[in-house]
C-alpha cells in the first residue's frame, strides 16, 4: 500500500501536499502529543497501522490480545497520567469489543478516543464481512462519536475528537474510519489544534452569587461534612481543594473515584463513603447540617436509599456538570464550574474555623470502627489469611508510594478501605460500571503511563479470568506489573449477598481456577502462591523487589465477608458492621 508521502513526516512539508487519510490519523497523534497507542489490528484498519509503521519511532504501539483489554490499558494510561489514552481497533467484533471499556469509561468519565476501522463506504448497509454500525452501537457510551467516510474531515474530525474527551467532563470518543476514507489521496493543509465546538460548553460560567451563597452557609455550619470525587482529580484541583477544607477545617471524606486526591491519612480524611465505606463518614451524613459535595455525582452506592439520605442537611453541590447537579439529591446551592476555578473563589469567602468537637465525633466513630472491626481484620485470629491483612502487610512495604489498580469484588472494596495512598492518582478501579476484568490491563496502561511509580494489580480469582490472556500483553512488552490475586475459590461478593440476603444458597458462585502461577510461567512471568501467614511478607517483599512482573496467588479465607456494609434499600446511618447487625 503506498501513497506518494507516506513515508514523510507531513510536518517537513510547507504548504499542503496530498496525504492519505491514515497519515492524516497519524499526524493528528502527533500533533496531539500522544506517545502510546493500545490497540489490535484487523482488516478495515490496516491502512492506518501500515502509515503506523513508518513511526514506531514516535508512537509506542501496544498490542493487546483482545480490543477489550486495549481500551481498559488506555483508561489504566489516561487514570494514572491524566493524558488522553488512545485506541486503535478494527471494524465488527474489534469494535464491538471495546463496548464495555467505553461504558466504563463514559461512567467514570475517563479521556479516551478510539480510532475504529470499517468496511469501504460502498458496503455500509450490505452486511458486509466485519461490518457492524458501532456508531449507533456505541451512542449511549461514548461522549461523542462519529463515521468518516472522506478523507477531508480526518484533521478536523479528530482535532474535535480530542477536544471533547478531554475537556470539561472528560469521557470516551469513538471516530469510526472507513477504510476507503483511510486510503483516500487529499490535499492535506495539515493539523489544527481544536479550541472550541459550537453548542458544546465544556465548562458552564461561574456564577458569584452562587460562590457567595455557598460559602454563607458552610461559614453558618456547626456540622460541615465535605465528600468529594474524581472531580477534584479531573480538574488538577488537588492543591486548591486542600487549602479549601483546611482553611475551614472540614471534615473530608471520599467516594472511591475520589480516593488519593488527598493523602488518606490527611488529619481532616475522615474515610471512605458508600456501601462498604467506613462507618464514621456514612452514618454521620445523616447528622451534618451542611452537606458540601466537590466533583461526585451522588450514585446509589454512595447515598444508599435516597429518601433517607443527609435529609436534614443544606446541600452545596460543585461540579463541572450541570446534569449532576440535582440529578439525585436536590441541592440548596449549587456551584457550577470547574472545581479549580470555583474553589479558590469559595476559600477566599470562608472565614477560618476549628470545628473541634465535630470533628471529634468522627474520630469516636473511626475509634468504634477498629475497635469492632479494622483490628480484627488486622489481626485475624483466623489460621486463614484475609485479603485485609494482605492489605495491611502491602502498605508497610510500599509505605502508600504505589498505584493501586483493582478489579471488581470484594478485594475492590478491601483494596479501597485499607490501601493507603500518599499520591494522587494512585486508586485505579472500576468505580461506576463496576466491570470484572478491568485490573490486569489497567495496570498495564498505568505502568505505561507512569514508569517510574510501582503498579500493582490486585485481582480475585473470578476476575482474574476475564481479561488473563493480558499476560501476553506483560511478556511481548514487559511493564513491570505486580499482580496479586486473592484468591477465595468463590467469586466473592456475589457469595456474601447469597449468605447475608439470600439465606446461603449459593448459586453458582463457587468457582473452579488453574493453576495462576503455573498459567504466569506459561507466559515466562515470575511467581508463587502462598496460603500461610507465615510467608506472606516475604512473598510480598520478594514480588514488589522484583525487577520484572510477578504474579502472587494468595490463598484467602473462602466465607470471609466485607464489612462495614450500607444494606441494600437501608439508609446510610444504617450502615452495620457485622451480620449480627443485619
Amino acid at each position: 500500500m503506498k501513497t506518494i508521502d507516506q513515508h514523510t513526516n507531513p510536518k517537513e512539508n510547507k504548504q499542503f501536499y496530498q496525504a492519505t487519510g491514515s497519515i492524516a490519523v497519524i499526524d493528528a497523534l502527533l500533533s496531539e502529543n500522544v506517545d502510546t497507542i493500545f490497540g489490535y489490528p484487523g482488516g478495515a484498519i490496516m491502512p492506518i497501522y501500515d502509515a503506523l509503521f513508518d513511526y514506531k519511532d514516535k508512537l509506542h504501539h501496544i498490542l493487546v490480545r483482545h480490543e477489550q483489554g486495549a481500551i481498559h490499558a488506555a483508561q489504566g494510561y489516561a487514570r494514572v497520567s491524566g493524558k488522553t489514552g488512545v485506541v486503535f481497533a478494527t471494524s465488527g467484533p474489534g469494535a464491538t469489543n471495546l463496548v464495555t471499556g467505553l461504558a466504563d469509561a463514559m461512567i467514570d468519565s475517563t479521556p479516551v478516543v478510539c480510532i475504529t476501522g470499517q468496511v469501504f463506504a460502498h458496503l455500509l448497509g450490505t452486511d458486509a464481512f466485519q461490518e457492524t454500525d458501532i456508531v449507533n452501537i456505541t451512542s449511549p457510551v461514548t461522549k461523542w462519536n462519529y463515521q468518516i467516510t472522506d478523507a477531508n474531515e480526518i484533521p478536523e474530525v479528530l482535532a474535535k475528537a480530542f477536544y471533547i474527551a478531554k475537556s470539561g467532563r472528560p469521557g470516551p470518543v469513538l471516530i469510526d474510519i472507513t477504510k476507503n476514507a483511510q486510503l483516500q489521496l487529499f490535499d492535506y493543509n495539515g493539523y489544527k489544534s481544536c479550541i472550541h465546538v459550537r453548542s458544546y460548553r465544556a465548562k458552564p460560567v461561574v456564577k458569584p452569587e452562587y460562590i457567595q451563597a455557598a460559602a454563607d452557609l458552610i461559614n453558618q455550619a456547626k456540622k460541615p461534612l465535605v465528600i468529594f470525587g474524581q472531580g477534584v482529580i479531573l480538574g488538577n484541583a488537588e492543591k486548591e481543594f486542600l487549602q479549601f477544607i483546611e482553611k475551614a477545617s472540614l471534615p473530608t471524606a471520599w467516594t472511591i473515584m475520589g480516593m488519593s486526591a488527598i493523602p488518606t491519612d490527611h488529619p481532616l480524611g475522615v474515610g471512605m463513603v458508600g456501601m462498604h465505606g467506613n462507618y464514621g463518614p456514612n452514618y454521620l451524613t445523616n447528622e451534618c447540617d451542611v452537606l458540601i459535595a466537590v466533583g461526585m455525582r451522588f450514585d446509589d452506592r454512595v447515598t444508599g436509599r435516597l429518601d433517607k439520605y443527609a435529609k436534614q442537611a443544606k446541600i452545596v453541590h460543585l461540579d463541572i456538570d450541570p446534569a449532576e447537579v440535582d440529578k439525585n439529591v436536590l441541592t440548596t446551592v449549587p456551584v457550577w464550574g470547574d472545581c479549580k476555578e470555583t474553589l479558590p473563589l469559595l476559600t477566599a469567602l470562608l472565614e477560618p474555623k476549628e470545628h473541634k468537637a465535630w470533628l471529634q465525633e468522627f474520630q469516636d466513630k473511626m475509634q468504634y470502627e477498629e475497635e469492632v472491626l479494622i483490628n480484627k481484620e488486622r489481626f485475624p485470629e483466623t489460621e486463614e489469611l484475609t485479603m485485609s491483612e494482605v492489605l495491611f502487610e502491602l502498605n508497610e512495604l510500599t509505605h502508600g508510594d504505589a498505584v493501586m489498580v483493582s478489579d471488581v469484588g470484594q478485594h475492590q472494596m478491601v483494596v479501597c478501605r485499607y490501601s493507603k495512598q500518599n499520591q494522587t492518582r494512585s486508586n485505579i478501579t472500576s468505580g461506576g460500571l463496576g466491570t470484572m476484568g478491568f485490573a490486569l490491563p489497567a495496570a498495564i496502561g498505568a505502568k505505561f503511563g507512569a514508569p517510574e511509580r510501582t503498579v500493582v494489580a490486585i485481582m480475585g480469582d473470578g476476575s482474574a479470568q476475564m481479561n488473563l490472556q493480558e499476560l501476553g500483553t506483560i511478556m511481548q512488552f514487559q511493564p513491570n506489573v505486580k499482580i496479586i490475586i486473592l484468591n477465595n475459590q468463590f467469586l466473592g461478593m456475589v457469595r456474601q449477598w447469597q449468605e447475608l440476603f439470600h439465606e446461603k444458597r449459593y448459586s453458582f458462585t463457587d468457582i473452579t481456577s488453574p493453576d495462576f502461577v503455573q498459567v504466569a510461567k506459561g507466559y515466562h512471568i515470575k511467581g508463587q502462591k502462598v496460603a500461610e501467614r507465615s510467608e506472606l511478607k516475604k512473598a510480598l517483599a520478594e514480588m514488589l523487589a522484583s525487577n520484572e512482573s510477578y504474579l502472587l496467588e494468595i490463598m484467602v479465607a473462602k466465607e470471609d465477608n466485607v464489612f462495614p456494609m450500607v444494606p441494600q434499600g437501608k439508609g446510610v446511618s444504617e450502615i452495620v458492621l457485622s451480620k449480627d447487625q443485619i
